[in-house]
Formats: C-alpha cells, sequence, structure tokens
C-alpha cells in the first residue's frame, strides 16, 4: 500500500471497461478505497450498490455497505445487510457477529446467542470468523449481565486471536523503545514554524478504549471543528524515518516544515476547506515528540480513564494482530505501564500543550469537563459539543454505537463485575506503582 489512490481507482476502471471477470469484487475494492482512505462515502456507497446490482447475494458487497452505515449511525439499515446475508447462510459467522454487534449494549439479542454459540463451536468454522463471533458473543453474554459467561467467550475469543498473531509481544522490545524515545527527545525544542503559527491539527491521543473517539467528538460539535478520525500520516512518517526514533533525531527546520505541508496537504484532500481538524490515533502518543518538533504549536488531547477499564476493554475488544499485546491481560498491563512512563515524559516536556481528558470525570460532569477542554484549544463554548446522540459525521472505531448514545455512566467502573478474574492484574500494577480502584 503506497498510496496511489487516485491511480488505484483509475485501474480498476480500466479493468471494468475492459470486462474484467468478477467485476462486483472490483467495485467492493473500489468502494473500500473511497471508504477507509479517501473517506468519501456517498461514492463507496454508490460503488457498492453497483455491486449488489451485479450480484445481489454478494457478501463482501454486504458486509462492506453494512459497515458503511454503522459508520454513519444507521443501525437499522445495518442490521437489514446482515439479514439479508442470513437470509441465504443463517450460519455465516461474521454476518452474526456483526449483527449482534449492532444491538443495543443493553442486550435484547437472546435468541443470538445460540446461532453464535453453534457457530464458534463448529468446526468447519474459519478461525478468523470465529474469532469475531466469539468477541461478538462476549459482548451479548455482558449485555445480559452474565458475566461470567461473557468473560470466559472472551478469553477464547483472545487465545483464537493469538493463534493467529504471527509474532508476540516482545515486553523487553517495549520497554527498549521507549527508552529509546526518551533518549530521542530529552527536552522540549522551541523553533519558529510560518505554517504552524497559522495552522496545527489538533491530536487526540492515549491509550486505546480510554475515550479518545468520545473526547473527538465533542471537540467535533464545534462549528469550527472537523472530525478527522484516525489518520495513518504520522505513523507513515515514522516508517518513512526507520529506524524510528534514531532516524527522527537529525530532521531539520527546513525537512520539518516540508512534513508539515504534506501533511496539511493530505488533511485539505480529505477534507477540503477545513478549518481545524481532530487527528485522532490513540498511538500518536509514542511521536509526540515528533509531533511537537513538526507543529510547535500542536495541542495534545491526551485521553484517560479507569485503568482497570481500560484494561478490561482492550482485552474485551477485537482488535487488529499487528497490537499484539491486546489478547492477554498481562501484555496490556504491561504495555500500559509503558505508555504511561512515556506519557509522564511528554507531560514533563510539554506542561501546557496537553490536557488530560478523563473519560470518567466527562461522564459524571459533562458541560464542566467540556468546557475546560475547549477553553484548552482556545475554542469557545458550544452547546453542539455535547449533542452526541445528534451528530451525523462517520464514526470509524469500535465505539460507533457508544458515542451516538446519550452520555451513560455504566461503563466507568464495569471491570468489578469481572474482579474475581482481575486479582493477578490488580498486583501487577501495583507493583508497578499504578493504583487501581
Amino acid at each position: 500500500m503506497i498510496g496511489a489512490y487516485d491511480q488505484a481507482l483509475t485501474s480498476y476502471d480500466e479493468a471494468l471497461a475492459r470486462g474484467a471477470p468478477h467485476p462486483e469484487e472490483i467495485l467492493v475494492n473500489k468502494a473500500v478505497i473511497y471508504s477507509d482512505f479517501l473517506r468519501d462515502d456517498a461514492n463507496a456507497e454508490r460503488a457498492l450498490r453497483a455491486a449488489l446490482s451485479l450480484a445481489p447475494d454478494s457478501v463482501s458487497a454486504l458486509l462492506n455497505l453494512g459497515n458503511l452505515h454503522e459508520d454513519r449511525g444507521e443501525r437499522e439499515a445495518a442490521r437489514s445487510c446482515y439479514e439479508r446475508i442470513l437470509e441465504r447462510d443463517g450460519e455465516n459467522a461474521r454476518a452474526l457477529a456483526r449483527l449482534a454487534n449492532a444491538l443495543p449494549a443493553d442486550g435484547g439479542a437472546e435468541d443470538l446467542l445460540d446461532r453464535l454459540h453453534k457457530v464458534v463451536r463448529r468446526p468447519q468454522t474459519l478461525l478468523e470468523e470465529r474469532t469475531e463471533a466469539a468477541f461478538a458473543l462476549g459482548r451479548l453474554l455482558d449485555g445480559c449481565a452474565r458475566y461470567d459467561e461473557a468473560f470466559h467467550a472472551y478469553a477464547m475469543a483472545n487465545e483464537l486471536s493469538r493463534s493467529q498473531t504471527s509474532t508476540a509481544y516482545d515486553r523487553d522490545g517495549m520497554e527498549r523503545l521507549v527508552d529509546q524515545i526518551i533518549a530521542a527527545f530529552p527536552q522540549a525544542v522551541a523553533r519558529s514554524s510560518a505554517l504552524s503559527e497559522h495552522w496545527s491539527p489538533i491530536f487526540v491521543c492515549g491509550m486505546f478504549r480510554s475515550g479518545s473517539t468520545l473526547a473527538e467528538q465533542v471537540i467535533s460539535g464545534h462549528p469550527r471543528v472537523t472530525a478527522g478520525g484516525e489518520l495513518e500520516m504520522i505513523p507513515a512518517l515514522a516508517r518513512k524515518l526507520s529506524p524510528f526514533p534514531a532516524g527522527a533525531v537529525s530532521l531539520n527546520d527546513a525537512q520539518l516544515d516540508q512534513f508539515a505541508r504534506s501533511y496539511r496537504a493530505a488533511v485539505s484532500r480529505i477534507f477540503p476547506g477545513h478549518d481545524l481538524v481532530t487527528d485522532k490515533r490513540p498511538d500518536n502518543f509514542i511521536y509526540l515528540g515528533l509531533i511537537k518538533r513538526i507543529f510547535p504549536r500542536a495541542k495534545i488531547v491526551h485521553t484517560v480513564r479507569d485503568v482497570m477499564d481500560n484494561i478490561l476493554s482492550v482485552y474485551f475488544l477485537h482488535l487488529d494482530h499487528n497490537m499484539n499485546y491486546a489478547s492477554s491481560l498481562e501484555d496490556i498491563a504491561h504495555y500500559y505501564v509503558q505508555y504511561r512512563r512515556l506519557m509522564a515524559h511528554w507531560r514533563a516536556l510539554y506542561p501546557d500543550d496537553i490536557l488530560d481528558f478523563d473519560y470518567d470525570l466527562f461522564v459524571g460532569r459533562p458541560k464542566e469537563s467540556a468546557a475546560s477542554l475547549l477553553a484548552f484549544l482556545g475554542l469557545d463554548w458550544a452547546d453542539e459539543c455535547l449533542a452526541l446522540e445528534q451528530r451525523k459525521n462517520l464514526v470509524r472505531t469500535a465505539s460507533v454505537w457508544q458515542v451516538r448514545e446519550p452520555l451513560y455512566t455504566r461503563s466507568s467502573g464495569r471491570w468489578r463485575h469481572y474482579a474475581k478474574y482481575l486479582s493477578g492484574l490488580r498486583a501487577y500494577l501495583s507493583g508497578r506503582g499504578v493504583t487501581a480502584s
């Protein structure tokens, strides 16, 4: 993947014009480019509907269209796509999982439990689909307050996920990386930047599942702000500077300004006419030293929540296999301790430019927390920032449904339902100076 999306679309169009076989698959590939990389959901939907006009039972087209409806918050339309698949194949594990995840979190899905149990146990279910179904089963059981069964379903799901990970989480390697980053960025480096004086993104980062999507939704409710979501530009730049962080140490001001211009050009292409834009990649906390060198005036919104809830929420989510720490409670805890160590370093360097946005505090006192957040960003108060359930923008994270609901507190202290499974986790954190509630 080199990011030549226009050329890819042109090539697909040429293939369609030449009568390539399976045109519906080509149209699905086009839709993925439009949706995932160009943020053009209108053209993505057109491509998917064109695919379905050629192959009405295309599972990949229906799954992608359902996912697009989820991104928009169109729950019934999403469910309709998944149900169309299940009308022809009632044991399609992926469609069952997506249907279950599109239901409200408080249960109401008893009829799906048996079907999910069946596909999870079925030997012929593909491993990746079995994993997705096991995570969905855990979510439904949690919503039904069947916590012991839910934990066992999640444990099975994570075991299945680990079996598909080619490289195990390297604790020593993570510690070395944090050591190297701290050594590479030992102090705040003041520099002037003509571009950054007039324009900087708003960076939202922290542990995964710490409330970053919620923070972005609050900020993007402001009339001046566009929600950028999980942009790829900073990690892509770090890969170009490989080995990171050593490759970033010798960058001069001209190179940093060029990076800033390239970043803005990429954002302007995706979001033409924007004023302020958020860059909400949780793992950008790794790159804050580089970010502050490229954009000296950048504001960093650091999302935090109760450590036990945070770790459990990561464990309960089907994350990408590249996040190889995420399928073990002990590995998540180790990663969390290293993340905390690195964030302490960034706070010491940039105390005025990093704000902790506390998820648990926000859901308890939303207006006060939102007002502090907007003031930190230099934005006036806007009532729309708290109208989360009315938001129509696309959301492409696992929190797609939660952030469209009126504010609730049920996720705070959720770990207590599973306390008997977490005593070892609490002891590990305590032994490393992290106080668990």
